[in-house]
């Protein structure tokens, strides 16, 4: 049943007669008030389907959630209706999501531990090993961990655009530092040879700080999911809803951002490297806001943030190695001046930042309405 079918003419006639324009609604969205087990839930079906306070005044009710009390009140429901598991909170990781969770960081350890303990032929060996499975890593904990899409999003639905901006993100973050300072210097002379002090160094603490905080993010998407369908079951309306998570929402990302914070400065005193704290905290912002918003259904705002700052970045790196060529080289100017005055790590943390910046706007947005917390069956 679409959403602009309620504001058709026979839906926001004025409730006069033998005409009954609430029955009209209440037959189009016959299952989800079958399915309800509390007014909140249709008002967040409503919610999903366009339906605003403006449509419920034509129905002569002052907002949605009094039209879905009404609804609720006129639908029949079975006495022996159990509220479902959901309705009350979240559904607790399993153990398998929870180890999926820790599998890009204990993979990442590994893998920079192998670097450290070897050298020449085999430490490139290792570090092509490492690099392999920590993609594996991530890509298991991206489809079947807790921050993987919900059921009623096919994993499909964000990739490829998705996920491959995120690999290049994360790609970037231990190699593209590295490369482009090389590049600005005139080089790279050589390829990387796994260390942080070659003619293409890595960015080693950041990674892996980057790799290990997938599971605090998990833990935070947890609370603010659990939290969020919790209040939906006890609300009073969609302004009170949104008055409660909002606030939810921007002390889980706050709570996230300081366990990021932790894990740079443990990563970069046990590796003695620069923690590189702005860019991996913009990056860390800007995975983690996408992946809210991926686990609640929204997929094309995070697909269009990731895609600007993967494409921000490659084009610096572009411009400088285009002006190599006769006559270009005023196209390097910008870059070699932020890299001048910034470092080479000024580029992800503005591109990252910026990105993060609208995805919180856009976060704020959509996952503080109801519908966005409801089940799938309360938005048909």
């Amino acid at each position: 049943m679409s959403g602009p079918a309620d504001h058709g003419p026979s839906v926001v006639a004025p409730r006069r007669g033998v005409a009954d324009p609430v029955k009209t609604l209440m037959h189009r969205h016959r299952e989800l008030c079958e399915r309800a087990v509390h007014p909140m839930e249709i008002a967040a079906g409503l919610e999903a389907h366009g339906v605003t306070d403006r449509t419920a005044a034509r129905f002569r009710h002052r907002d949605v959630f009094s039209l879905a009390e009404e609804m609720y009140a006129r639908s029949s429901h079975d006495d022996g209706t159990i509220p479902h598991p959901e309705t009350a909170g979240a559904p607790r990781p399993t153990p398998n999501q929870v180890l999926l969770s820790l599998l890009p960081g204990a993979m990442c350890a590994a893998a920079v531990a192998g670097l450290r303990l070897t050298s020449g032929r085999t430490r490139l060996a290792v570090a092509a090993a490492g690099v392999l499975a920590v993609a594996l890593g991530a890509r298991a904990a991206l489809r079947h961990g807790p921050l993987s899409p919900p059921g009623h999003t096919s994993p499909g639905v964000s990739a490829p655009g998705t996920r491959a901006c995120t690999y290049w993100l994360l790609a970037y973050a231990l190699l593209g530092d590295g490369l482009l300072a090389a590049t600005v210097a005139g080089g790279p002379d050589g390829l990387p040879d796994g260390t942080p002090a070659g003619a293409w160094p890595l960015t080693t603490a950041p990674f892996l700080a980057l790799t290990l905080a997938c599971a605090p993010a998990a833990w935070t998407a947890h609370i603010f999911t659990a939290r969020a369908r919790r209040r939906l079951a006890t609300s009073r309306g969609l302004d009170e809803f949104t008055a409660f998570v909002r606030p939810l929402l921007l002390g889980v990302f706050g709570l996230f951002l300081c366990a990021l914070t932790g894990l740079l400065a443990a990563s970069a005193a046990a590796l003695h490297e620069p923690a590189g704290y702005a860019q991996a905290l913009a990056l860390g912002a800007l995975l983690l806001l996408a992946r809210l918003l991926v686990t609640h259904g929204f997929t094309h705002a995070p697909a269009v943030a990731l895609g600007a700052a993967a494409a921000v970045e490659a084009l610096a790196l572009a411009t400088v190695l285009a002006a190599r060529l006769p006559g270009c080289g005023l196209l390097a100017g910008p870059v070699d001046t932020l890299v001048t005055a910034r470092g080479p790590g000024a580029v992800q943390a503005l591109a990252c930042a910026a990105a993060a910046l609208a995805l919180l706007v856009h976060a704020i947005r959509a996952l503080t309405r109801a519908s966005a917390h409801a089940r799938p069956e309360e938005q048909r």
